[in-house]
């Protein structure tokens, strides 16, 4: 057990987290890297470039003489995945940070390292990139120093790219890091940390030996949900897995027991035997909040079953997943879906379609709101359909979050701007170095779901570094706006609003829709509402026939005679024709700006 060092990879975005990792891996001859981000093996990571899963590999690394048995987990860096980095932390006693030689520390660096240090590792600071021409090595040094409090020469100097400082990161990682706690003599706790579906083994859980040893062929249970397998195999995690006769405290492994459904498995559950089972499950395994909420529905109306199946089998290798089941008048049957953030539901609506082939209708993504009524009752609300009357209503409440802006002091101007915009209140501002200053700011969650973070990428010419965690709920002066065509309420399309952006809102919906709705053979209204009173309104001419083409001269009452019955028709039309929405309508609503 001396022998062996679990550790993780923490960093911002884009700070070469998964391309280090790589040159970890062909350095201790692990694998041969045949291309770059061996562990991102997904499609979309590939695609886009970033991490989306936590990977965990072996490796083995000989040091004066020894063998060492190094568990390395890759992390992602943004935001929306912050619940992958929080489960790799706890199943770690060490973690290397990561920091970009030429951007210095941003924002996910700090909270990132913030969730490190709760959970006790072992921090060991890398700068990365140092081989590039834009590197300032020096001022982001003291940038770590006042960030971490530790000694310039703790800093590791290393590029990803070229190499240079991989051996001091392994020499580092035996020397530092402490090896894993456990009594390999009591009775058997192992923390599950990740799953994963497979058609032909059924479900495959990721775990960390805290106390204990299993064996293959083991009766174990888990813990909270009771239930009892065999383990028909374990082993551990290399490129592919790995079988093992045992595994003892301190190692890290898959077990495959042929379970079957995946409600058995819960993420930061504790295996254990039947025959000596531990007295209690292992702590420190906080529950996913989820931040945004969307309707998730199968376009057609008898996928409602395969959808559910999917998003239970995606909810194992994702476990930041929530969904409960809904109904909606225009949609027909579906789920109201949890995500972390906008990326994260990107992201599922992506993976539904490539890795479950179901194309789904997602609807505008919103966060729930606490409502009291007069009775003093309160209710939570996550979709504006669930609304009571507003007369029974007495005050709202949403969600407030504090977040924390890191931007060079040339764009502070325009920061505070679009944060104002945003209904946001400075709280303060630190100079962290030379021209960097981090901006604390309280801000409603629902003005952020939604495009915040493009803006403020965009103004700040991507060198803002934005990060955020809830701070409870606060009452507001929210209406809900309604979007009606020909007089019928779209619920897909209804949003929750601050009364000052309402008007405003609502003409821009009116003017968006009116561009997409494509035409037909009759008028069409869009209004929206508060309430009963109407605040905008566009009209969608109708495609009209021409039907007078063939009264060519005599008189003027031929012709008025052939439009009004075709009047009549658009207006018997009219009551009887219905409007499709295309999913493009519900997307634009998002990207009104």
């Amino acid at each position: 057990m001396k022998n062996i060092r679990n550790f993780c990879i923490i960093a911002h975005i884009d700070h070469g987290k998964s391309t280090l990792a790589d040159r970890l891996l062909e350095y201790t001859n692990t694998i041969k890297v045949t291309e770059g981000q061996m562990l991102d093996d997904m499609d979309l990571e590939r695609e886009r470039g970033i991490t989306i899963k936590s990977h965990a590999i072996q490796m083995e690394y000989m040091y004066k003489g020894e063998k060492y048995v190094l568990n390395l987990i890759d992390t992602p860096g943004h935001v929306d995945f912050s619940y992958e980095v929080s489960r790799s932390i706890a199943a770690c006693e060490g973690a290397l940070l990561v920091v970009d030689a030429s951007q210095g520390v941003q924002a996910q660096t700090i909270s990132n390292l913030y969730m490190a240090l709760e959970h006790d590792l072992e921090i060991i600071p890398v700068m990365n990139k140092c081989d590039m021409a834009s590197a300032m090595p020096e001022e982001v040094e003291d940038e770590i120093i006042d960030l971490i409090g530790c000694k310039r020469e703790d800093i590791i100097r290393a590029s990803g790219k070229t190499g240079m400082g991989v051996e001091n990161i392994l020499q580092a990682v035996v020397e530092r890091i402490p090896a894993p706690v456990g009594d390999e003599n009591a009775p058997l706790q192992a923390l599950i940390f990740d799953s994963v579906f497979n058609s032909f083994r059924g479900i495959i859980a990721y775990f960390k030996v805290v106390n204990g040893v299993i064996r293959t062929g083991d009766k174990v249970k888990f813990f909270n949900t009771g239930k009892e397998y065999d383990a028909d195999e374990v082993g551990v995690l290399k490129m592919d897995m790995v079988p093992r006769k045992e595994l003892r405290t301190g190692d890290v492994g898959y077990i495959i027991s042929g379970i079957k459904t995946s409600r058995e498995v819960k993420v930061g559950d504790t295996i254990t035997h039947i025959a000596r089972p531990c007295d209690k499950a292992i702590e420190g395994f906080e529950e996913v909040k989820p931040m945004v909420f969307a309707g998730v529905y199968p376009i057609e109306a008898e996928d409602y079953e395969n959808l559910r199946a999917s998003l239970e089998k995606l909810q194992l290798n994702d476990a930041s997943l929530t969904f409960q089941p809904e109904s909606s008048l225009a949609l027909g049957f579906g789920f109201r879906c949890g995500f972390l953030g906008l990326l994260h539901m990107e992201i599922i609506q992506e993976r539904l379609d490539r890795e479950f082939d179901m194309s789904v209708i997602t609807t505008v993504p919103n966060v729930s709101y606490m409502v009291y009524d007069k009775q003093g009752g309160v209710q939570e609300v996550h979709n504006p359909g669930g609304m009571p009357d507003p007369t029974l209503i007495d005050h709202i409440e949403e969600p407030y979050i504090d977040a924390s802006i890191i931007t060079a002091t040339d764009y502070i101007g325009p920061i505070m701007t679009l944060c104002l915009g945003k209904r946001g209140e400075l709280i303060r501002q630190d100079y962290i170095s030379g021209n960097r200053v981090e901006l604390h700011y309280k801000m409603p969650l629902g003005e952020i779901v939604i495009d915040f973070y493009d803006k403020l990428k965009s103004i700040s010419k991507g060198y803002a570094s934005f990060d955020y965690h809830q701070s409870g709920f606060r009452p507001s002066k929210l209406v809900k706006l309604d979007i009606l065509l020909n007089g019928e309420s779209v619920d897909a399309l209804s949003t929750l609003t601050h009364f000052d952006n309402a008007y405003d809102l609502g003409r821009r919906m009116c003017e968006k829709l009116k561009e997409l709705i494509p035409r037909q053979q009759f008028e069409i209204a869009i209004q929206a509402a508060i309430g009963a009173k109407i605040i905008a309104r566009e009209t969608i001419k109708a495609v009209r026939k021409d039907v007078t083409a063939k009264c060519y001269g005599g008189d003027v009452s031929r012709k008025r005679k052939l439009l009004e019955k075709q009047k009549k028709g658009k207006k018997r039309m009219k009551q009887i024709g219905t409007v499709e929405v295309p999913q493009k309508a519900f997307l634009a609503v998002l990207k009104l700006d």
